[in-house]
This record gives C-alpha cells, structure tokens and sequence, in this order.
C-alpha cells in the first residue's frame, strides 16, 4: 500500500497562513494525500510560531509541523512543543531544549508517520550540535512499528542537505531541505529508496525576497542603513514535494514537485 505524504515549506506570515488554508484542501483532494507535514517557523509575522496559530493549522488540516532556528522566537509555544506529539524542534538543538525530538501522526488504517528537523551547522547562527549524530540518536528512538520517517534538513548550505540525504538513504523514507526559501529542482529517489530535495521553497509571497518586502531589502543591501524587513504580499504560492512510501517497507516510491499558486483573496487556487 501507498502512503502519499505532502511536504510544504516555510510557511511566512499571514501572506503564507492564508495561501496554505486556501490551498492544503484543494491539494489533499486532487494529490489523494494522506499525510500532511508542513514547517510552520516563519508563520507568525515571519519569525516563530504562537499557540493560537497552531491550533488554526490543526484545524486546516495540517498533520504534522516542524520548526526551525526561530523555535523559540514566541516562547508562548513552549507548553505546546512540550505537550504536543504533533509538533517538534530540532533534535540537535540539545538533550535539555523544550519540545519533542520528533513529530508523529497516525493514520485511520494504523500507519504512523514520523517527522524530525536536524538544523544545519554552517553558516547558522544558532549553535547545535553535530546533525549527523543527532540523526542517527533520533533514528534509533522511533519505535520500530513506525515505518514511515521523514527528516527535515533546516540549514543553509546545499552541500549539508545534500550529504545528509546520502547520510540518512535507505534509513528514512523522505529528506527533505528547508529555511533557504527557493525551491530546488533535484527531487528523486535515492538509490536505497530515500526521497529526496534540497529545498521545498517556501509558503507566501514571492514577489519579495524570501518573504519580505523587496523594496526594504534591496534598500539595506545597497545603502547598509538597517531597515525593516515587513513581510510581502502578493505573488502567493505554495510550495513542497509530494511523495508516495510503501507502507510497509517505508521505501519512497516517487516524489513530484507541487506548487499552488493562490490569489491574495484566498479565493482561487491553481496548481502547477
């Protein structure tokens, strides 16, 4: 049997909340999806995540969500990352970091699937531990009935999504990259059975730079006066990869690209 997983990318501001609500049901009918993981770092007002917001993607249908260096930017999720099996933080972040190693999320028919986010080391500004070690420690918590494992690389660097993807092949079902914005054309099937990409792009507006405001952007680049990076608007996608795994083995059998594109009215939904 097939478990078709959805896997969307950073979710930014009200611009991204909206285009996901919009979009996740219109997906989840055309694509058959049966699981939905989503990372949700930038969805309140572009940086971190609050508890009212969380409850509003439970209710949109979101299975599963990640987080990323912005975990705890609205410490007001903390009681949620530690309560919640639906919700985790990166595992490298620490043995004493509030929240769950990874997220996990059980199907009608008793298939679970599981989700947890290595954060990158290079170039990030938040320090972490060794991934690849955090990896192999979360790989070995996850009860053995769970055949269906998701990883998330949160990092900058293509060189560290890429080399954990052949690090994690045949051991998880998907890797998948995130927190660069810009969604990569490298999606496949690794030898052992992985599916993998480098970014899944992100959820919300992209006529901007990676979310925010171009204008405010190119401005502080160009003149070095700090300047406030306000989220954008318009251009509004949605944006991940869709992927079937045998339930039984947690072999990915094929991964496609998805985008959505997405009206600011919420009111059209197009998917490419």
């Amino acid at each position: 049997m097939g478990v078709r997983l959805l896997c969307l990318g950073d979710v930014v501001g009200a611009p991204g909340r909206n285009a996901l609500t919009a979009a996740l049901p219109v997906i989840t009918s055309e694509k058959r999806v049966d699981c939905s993981i989503v990372n949700v770092e930038n969805a309140s007002a572009g940086s971190g995540l609050t508890p009212e917001l969380y409850e509003k993607f439970v209710k949109a249908g979101v299975d599963l969500m990640t987080l990323g260096d912005h975990v705890y930017r609205r410490r007001q999720i903390i009681p949620i990352l530690e309560q919640s099996d639906r919700i985790c933080r990166p595992v490298n972040l620490g043995t004493n970091a509030p929240g769950r190693d990874y997220a996990l999320y059980e199907l009608d028919d008793g298939v679970k699937v599981a989700v947890f986010v290595v954060m990158g080391q290079v170039f990030m500004k938040t320090t972490v531990d060794c991934p690849f070690r955090a990896a192999d420690r979360v790989i070995s918590s996850i009860p053995d009935d769970v055949k269906i494992v998701v990883a998330e690389v949160h990092a900058e660097t293509t060189a560290e999504k890429v080399a954990m993807g052949w690090y994690l092949n045949g051991r998880v079902s998907v890797v998948f990259g995130t927190h660069t914005h810009i969604p990569t054309a490298d999606e496949r099937v690794l030898s052992s059975g992985t599916a993998y990409i480098t970014d899944l792009g992100m959820t919300g507006p992209y006529d901007s730079v990676l979310g925010r405001k171009k204008e405010a952007v190119i401005s502080a680049m160009t003149t070095r006066v700090p300047t406030p990076f306000d989220i954008a608007d318009d251009d509004r996608r949605v944006c991940g990869i869709l992927v079937e795994v045998d339930a039984t083995s947690g072999r990915a059998l094929s991964v496609e690209r998805i985008r959505a594109d997405v009206d600011n009215a919420g009111q059209s939904v197009t998917l490419r």
